[in-house]
Order: C-alpha cells, then structure tokens, then sequence
C-alpha cells in the first residue's frame, strides 16, 4: 500500500547567504518530509530539484507544492524498510489549496 499527502511548502529564505539558498530549501524540504511521514529515508523528485534549482541558487521559489509517498524499500540491505519519495506538483495559484490525503493503490 502507498501513501501519498499532497501539502505546500513555504519557505523563506531570509538572513541567509546567497549561495546557500537552493541547497537550503532542498534540506528543509527533506526536513518537513521526515517529519510528515516519519520515515528517516528521504528521496528527491529530479523534477522538484529542477523547480526549486529553477531560477538560480539565489531565487528559490516563495511556495512549491510537493506530494509525499510512503513506500516499501526493494533493498534487502537497506535498515529502513519504507523511504519517502518527494514529488513536484505544478499549481497555477496556492489559494485555497489543502492537505490531500491520498491512497493510491
């Protein structure tokens, strides 16, 4: 069975270097992952790394919408057996938007 939430994520970026602020949003995404899912295994979308990498190191966006899945570990030697994937959701507006729960089969 997966797993997937659907919330938005802010961050603000401020009193921080110019140069630390794509890999900075990249962090605390993976952050806020762990938290929301429990899961101390965390992997990044190549699409949602493009998105956040999308205007520099420097113009991170203000919000991005991410869905958080929960799934089974296929490797044997891994000590984690569920990991998070992190997914990009391209939205036109963040109005009105809420936490989804999805179960996908």
């Amino acid at each position: 069975m997966q797993v997937s939430r659907g919330p938005g994520k802010e961050f603000k970026e401020s009193k921080r270097g110019f140069k630390k602020r794509a890999p900075r949003a990249l962090k605390e995404i993976r952050k806020f992952a762990m938290k929301e899912m429990g899961t101390p295994d965390v992997r990044i979308d190549t699409r949602l790394n493009k998105a956040v990498w999308a205007k520099g190191i420097r113009n991170v966006p203000y919000r991005i919408r991410v869905r958080l899945s929960r799934k089974r570990n296929e490797d044997e030697d891994s000590p984690n057996k569920l990991y998070t994937l992190v997914t990009y959701v391209p939205v036109t507006t963040f109005k009105n938007l809420q936490t989804v729960n999805v179960d996908e089969n």
